[in-house]
């Protein structure tokens, strides 16, 4: 295949690499999401003295702006559709830089005074933030556009989240032995390997004359999705479950420290068990789709993951064995949630009629939750902390045990009853060290 002979329709795959190739870019937009919401709100409490309260308020401001730019970011990627497709992968190597720089930017600040400290925080995380949703929504809209039936849908996101584990095991491998720097750089190369990896990617359907027309309409399209029932009952069973995974990823890196009294080493191993348990899960979790249907095998996951997770109420101090256990068991779960919520709504998108016309909107209010999920774990969860006299730099303080897992129940409980329609997925930013 030559780059960018684009296909009238969405074809058979024609090569083995060709699923890779469009799957490759998962890779970076996973690596720089653990930074941005792990790592970063760690970085700015400890090792430049923001308090914990302040840094957890701007993080819930920075996302929720964020999140209200999902659906218009949606509806930027259904009209780059309309076009040639170098349009799209011209527009996604601007966000690319502008995440580079933007990254960079927050893990050397210009600045040292605490006020100004928390205004280029905002910025920096505003300027990132945004870049990295567009990637994404663009990035999740080239899969939507490929079609196929429910395995095959399952396959292209497991295509595009695996890379994703890597990246993810990456940047926290490379924070603990080498770095910001290093690690910036190794995000760059592979952005930039990801990029040109699209060009040879199997192509998303062209947009037909009268698909153009329908989405040339004003903004009516980026209210849409909510006016389908099957779409609301879908986000709201992806906020219930994504407030339950954001939770623990903001609090991992204090939990493991404080808690556990883990050393990085050993948060590091947690990290790799997690999401290598989470990838080789995956051909199984595929094959489980044959035989009970993405809802029933989606639903598996989730309680499997409320099963394992539950037990880390009862851990404390030196606990290392017992939590390393958890993150192995959990992390099959974790392959469920990664493969199967993006095939869920490709197919959700095809049965309303949106596929090659307003996918984006879709993928908008989608992102839209997952940035909410963000918003009020960090928001609530960090400020309550402080409130109840928790220190991250004090180890011997009682870690946030109980709040995690207080909040984490709540939120999976509910979800757990009623997920016979779908369970959303995990937030890909578990833990990681400083």
């Amino acid at each position: 295949m030559t780059p960018l002979a684009a296909p009238a329709r969405a074809a058979p795959l024609p090569r083995w690499w060709s699923g890779p190739a469009y799957g490759l870019l998962g890779l970076p937009l996973a690596f720089v999401a653990l930074p941005l919401y792990v790592v970063l709100p760690h970085y700015y409490a400890t090792a430049l003295g923001l308090p914990l309260a302040s840094v957890g308020a701007l993080l819930m401001l920075v996302r929720l702006l964020d999140a209200a730019a999902e659906p218009l970011l949606g509806r930027l990627s259904d009209r780059l559709y309309q076009g040639p497709l170098r349009a799209v992968l011209w527009v996604a190597a601007g966000s690319a830089l502008v995440q580079v720089l933007g990254l960079s930017g927050l893990f050397f600040p210009a600045v040292q005074r605490p006020q100004a400290l928390a205004v280029w925080m905002v910025a920096g995380l505003l300027l990132t933030c945004l870049a990295h949703s567009q990637l994404v929504i663009a990035h999740q809209a080239w899969g939507v556009r490929l079609g196929g039936d429910a395995v095959q849908r399952s396959r292209v996101v497991a295509w595009r989240e695996g890379p994703g584990l890597i990246g993810v095991v990456t940047a926290s491998a490379l924070s603990v032995t080498l770095g910001a720097g290093p690690m910036l750089v190794v995000f760059a190369l592979s952005l930039l390997a990801g990029w040109l990896a699209l060009w040879w990617a199997p192509h998303p359907a062209l947009v037909t004359p009268g698909q153009k027309l329908h989405t040339a309409l004003p903004w009516a399209t980026v209210w849409q999705p909510l006016r389908q029932p099957a779409f609301r009952r879908l986000l709201a069973v992806f906020l219930c479950s994504g407030i339950a995974s954001a939770i623990p990823a903001a609090l991992m890196l204090f939990f493991a420290q404080d808690r556990l009294q883990a050393q990085q080493t050993q948060t590091a191993l947690f990290l790799v068990l997690y999401f290598v348990s989470g990838a080789l899960s995956m051909p199984g979790w595929l094959r489980a789709v044959r035989r009970w249907g993405l809802e029933r095998t989606w639903l598996g996951g989730k309680l499997l993951a409320v099963a394992c997770f539950g037990w880390t109420a009862f851990l404390g101090g030196g606990h290392i064995a017992a939590f390393a256990w958890i993150c192995a068991l959990s992390g099959i779960a974790l392959g469920a949630d990664l493969a199967l919520p993006g095939a869920l709504l490709a197919r959700l998108v095809e049965r309303q009629g949106a596929q090659g016309r307003s996918e984006g909107a879709y993928l908008g209010w989608w992102n839209l939750a997952t940035k909410l999920n963000l918003a009020l774990a960090a928001g609530a969860a960090l400020p309550l902390l402080q409130w109840a006299g928790y220190s991250p730099r004090h180890p011997g303080c009682p870690g946030p045990a109980a709040p995690l897992l207080g909040l984490r129940a709540a939120a999976l409980c509910p979800q757990a009853a009623g997920g016979g329609f779908a369970v959303p997925p995990a937030d890909p930013t578990f833990p990681t060290v400083a």
